[in-house]
């Protein structure tokens, strides 16, 4: 596989497991092309036109310095100038994969969480209030992520020679879609029995033998679920004051990779289950439903930096 061929891979994965399903992926990406074209100017040189085919803003190759055979991998959950630096120093690594975003990637990840509106309207969020809080909690993002040094581990590839790209949401849709489907098969009854599943998947068993594995944030474990709502996915989490609106819909239980304390707070006080399944854990089963696919091409993976690299190819071999 070429680096394109691994790009072009991963987006198509994630398209595949997208929660809005294909036919919306396309409509946005239909509205994208028809704004792209009614710009002029510095608008239409400086638009990011890699967005016209890619809907993930946070999935992107970032430097390509030699377009070779890509045979071995190092792929991590945040991959920095230090990471960089260790695969040159392994020598025989082709290809640096970061989970989280770099550079541009980065600048404009607030733009995929446009997609929480969508996923909360499926689960009976109204899309007016959904589309708004969306809005505002996209916009904090954006200001959050601008002042930051985005660019230091591109940078640090370019003048390294290394070949470097990130898959964030691409990777996002798979566990979110993974659990999704487990969980309806599985149906848990109360949050011990939840609890109990995600005790199964082999990311969660070896993040608690680590300490860090899936943990009741809030409710008691013989509480019944109810309708459970599975985040994951959307760039980062949701705005804080949408919790109330979710649990007005009828959920009983979220289960989410992380909550921070004032959505944790909001969650409390809707009376709902919070189960956060442990942040490396779901991005590196994420990560591994797309690294799987890698490896069945002939890459070779090497894990570092947070992955818990679970290959469900070697699995299926036992």
């Amino acid at each position: 596989m070429k680096i394109d061929d691994i790009y072009e891979l991963s987006i198509e994965k994630g398209i595949d497991a997208d929660p809005r399903g294909r036919e919306r992926v396309g409509k946005l990406l239909e509205r994208r092309r028809e704004k792209f074209e009614r710009l002029a100017g510095y608008e239409k040189e400086e638009a990011d036109s890699e967005s016209l085919k890619n809907p993930y803003s946070d999935t992107r190759v970032l430097h390509v310095a030699d377009d070779r055979e890509i045979k071995k991998a190092l792929v991590g959950i945040d991959i920095d100038a230090a990471e960089i630096l260790l695969a040159k120093e392994l020598g025989d690594i082709d290809l640096v994969i970061s989970h989280h975003p770099s550079g541009r990637a980065s600048q404009d990840m607030h733009e995929v969480m446009e997609m929480q509106a969508d996923i909360l309207y499926s689960y009976g969020v109204p899309i007016n209030i959904a589309e708004s809080f969306t809005r505002e909690r996209s916009s904090e993002v954006s200001r959050m992520w601008n002042p930051r040094n985005n660019w230091r581990a591109v940078d640090a590839a370019r003048l390294l020679g290394v070949n470097f790209m990130c898959v964030h949401t691409a990777a996002d849709n798979q566990v979110a879609r993974f659990l999704r489907e487990k969980l309806e098969a599985e149906s848990p009854e109360r949050v011990e029995d939840l609890m109990k599943f995600l005790h199964t998947i082999e990311e969660y068993k070896k993040a608690a033998e680590m300490g860090m594995g899936p943990k009741i944030f809030s409710g008691r474990p013989e509480n019944r679920c109810g309708t459970i709502y599975v985040g994951m996915t959307g760039g980062t989490e949701p705005a804080p004051k949408l919790y109330e609106k979710i649990a007005q819909a009828g959920i009983g239980t979220i289960v989410d990779m992380h909550l921070a304390e004032e959505s944790k707070k909001e969650a409390e006080a809707a009376n709902m289950n919070i189960i956060v399944t442990g942040h490396m854990s779901s991005d590196s089963l994420g990560m591994n439903l797309i690294l799987d696919e890698f490896e069945k091409q002939g890459v070779e993976i090497v894990p570092c930096s947070g992955l818990i690299r679970v290959s469900r190819n070697a699995m299926q071999m036992l």
